[in-house]
């Protein structure tokens, strides 16, 4: 009956290529969709961005490496194949299953805000807060950058191969280049006109000496990050943190932004990943980890699924009024990220009150299956212990996802970034740094009550980012996903996960359905052939709709009981699934 009935509703919301609206543009351009197939795999798999990146880590897993072996490996190639979205230059979450000691570890690679920064940071001369696309470009954007730090943690718990080697994939290619692709053209072109021309080095790099963007087929070659990776394959990260890279990091910042950047030598040195607890919510029979804060995507992820799992999801299929239920739990739940979280070492951020079972219960009463709430509250969870206000912000939609399991099951499910696409537009040693500041909010209160993700000296920014990775009743993983995107991560991450364990639907399935957002506001809608129809039944009950462009790229592996690996690759991107 399930299966029949996904099979009549399927039709309803359509699993096909979008019709690409042009009227809003991303920050990330969406590249056209690429039908992918389906891969099943017996031992080991990685799902990245690009094909060269994917190639990479699985000739790391075909010679033994762990997960994250191939993760360092997978994200030096990134850098070059897919440089506007991420690289050494930003930050990462990462969560590592250790299968040999069944535990989960959550590590925190998010960048910092320089200890000089305070509440003011992103305010004019005359006190009012910047132009949030005047604010992105230059040095003052730039936080300091976490991956690299992360990489190297997570290599030294969990990684197998010698540090050095796993640089060599990222060093031949950014010796002999590689050819431009398609995506990686048009982002290019895409953002010629916001700010990458501005500067010397992203215009040399990205563009021919007469000021056209390279094209599809160019052989891009990047001997300064080759020089780069050489120099941190040998010496560790210290060169970068502290020594000679470091330094050339903080004069690629100066003078290139109307206020000042502030990153000092310290705010580099000083640098740390946090190893923090995972952040577990349960749904049906499942438990769905993720990243605490200052990430907001594990917990508004499981408080959407929470907020929904009284309704029969699985009868209903993905249908228009399931759509309907899901975004109305998403507008709640986004309305607690909005008040409530933020970085959990500066702001007391009610994690357990957040997922309270009774809490949730009680919220999801307010979702009625003939109409929309409009705009949701706040809720008062339990263990508030400051009365925040509630400030909604703009969150880029750049970034990439790493999906990877080795051949000794374990697990890294990695979202990494450099922001919007192309970061601050500054570039050092042949890396493009992040623009992660500007995911602070601009001001510090409104009607009096603080802004918990307000800047602060060392904090870092609320992210979106939401790498998870689900367990069976029997504490098995059966799910790896994650999905660039922006704030609308979470909407694309809890609609994969329905996908799957509600409406049955295989990964390839779930990355390729037309895609629904409600952030505590309008509704969004991916152009699609049966869009229209869906769109006029969430209108007739009360939702104010957007039909426009929804890039994610989710990379999705669901592992079967019998231990079969099986891939689901975001269509609107290049990655590739691949593995033995």
């Amino acid at each position: 009956m399930r299966n029949s009935l996904l099979a009549i509703c399927w039709g309803a919301l359509g699993v096909i290529a979008p019709v690409h609206a042009t009227s809003i543009t991303a920050p990330e351009p969406a590249s056209g969709w690429q039908a992918k197939p389906a891969v099943q795999t017996q031992r080991f798999m990685a799902v990245t961005a690009h094909p060269l990146a994917t190639r990479t880590a699985v000739d790391v897993l075909s010679s033994g490496g762990t997960a994250v072996d191939a993760a360092v490996a997978a994200q030096m190639v990134l850098n070059l194949v897919e440089p506007q979205s991420s690289g050494i230059g930003g930050g990462a979450f990462m969560l590592y299953w250790n299968a040999a000691t069944r535990q989960l570890h959550t590590l925190d690679g998010r960048e910092t805000a320089p200890a000089a920064a305070d509440a003011n940071y992103f305010l004019d001369t005359n006190g009012a807060p910047l132009k949030w696309r005047k604010a992105m470009v230059g040095g003052r954007a730039v936080g300091v950058p976490g991956t690299l730090h992360l990489l190297h943690t997570a290599h030294s718990l969990f990684g197998k191969k010698p540090w050095a080697e796993l640089f060599k994939p990222g060093i031949t290619l950014a010796t002999e280049g590689f050819n431009v692709s398609p995506r990686l053209a048009q982002s290019i072109a895409s953002a010629a006109d916001r700010g990458l021309l501005k500067f010397a080095a992203t215009r040399e790099y990205f563009f021919t000496a007469s000021g056209e963007p390279i094209a599809v087929g160019f052989t891009l070659k990047n001997q300064l990050f080759a020089n780069t990776l050489r120099q941190i394959s040998q010496e560790g990260i210290t060169s970068f943190y502290q020594g000679p890279i470091a330094l050339r990091l903080l004069k690629a910042l100066e003078n290139t932004s109307a206020l000042p950047a502030l990153m000092t030598t310290e705010d580099l040195a000083g640098y740390r990943t946090i190893l923090r607890p995972p952040v577990c919510a349960p749904y049906r029979n499942y438990s769905v980890c993720g990243m605490g804060p200052p990430s907001s995507g594990a917990l508004t992820v499981g408080q959407i699924l929470a907020l929904v799992e009284r309704f029969d999801l699985p009868r209903l299929g993905p249908s228009p009024q399931s759509i309907h239920l899901i975004l109305e739990a998403s507008r709640l739940a986004f309305a607690d990220r909005a008040r409530y979280m933020a970085d959990i070492d500066f702001v007391p951020v009610p994690v357990v009150g957040l997922l309270d079972s009774d809490y949730l219960s009680e919220r999801s009463r307010m979702i009625h299956v003939d109409s929309s709430i409009g705009k949701a509250s706040a809720g008062i969870p339990p263990g508030v212990l400051s009365a925040n206000a509630t400030v909604y912000q703009s969150e880029p939609a750049g970034t990439s996802h790493l999906s990877i399991v080795d051949a000794l099951g374990n697990i890294v499910s990695m979202t990494t970034t450099i922001e919007s696409g192309f970061g601050s537009r500054l570039m050092t040693d042949g890396f493009l740094l992040n623009n992660e500041l500007t995911d602070f909010s601009f001001i510090k209160e409104r009607e009096g009550l603080p802004v918990a993700n307000r800047v602060e000296g060392g904090k870092r920014p609320r992210s979106s980012m939401a790498p998870t990775i689900v367990f069976d009743s029997h504490g098995e993983p059966i799910l790896v996903t994650g999905s660039p995107g922006g704030s609308r991560i979470i909407c694309y991450v809890a609609q994969s996960l329905v996908g799957v364990l509600d409406w049955g639907m295989s990964p390839q399935q779930a990355v390729s359905m037309p895609h629904f957002c409600n952030r505590n506001g309008k509704t969004d809608l991916e152009p699609a052939e049966t869009t229209a129809s869906v769109d006029l039944a969430l209108q007739a009950i009360g939702h104010q709709t957007r039909v426009r462009d929804l890039n994610s790229g989710l990379h999705l592996i669901q592992i079967l009981p019998g231990g079969q690996l099986i891939s689901g690759v975001d269509p609107r991107r290049e990655g590739l699934a691949a593995g033995d």
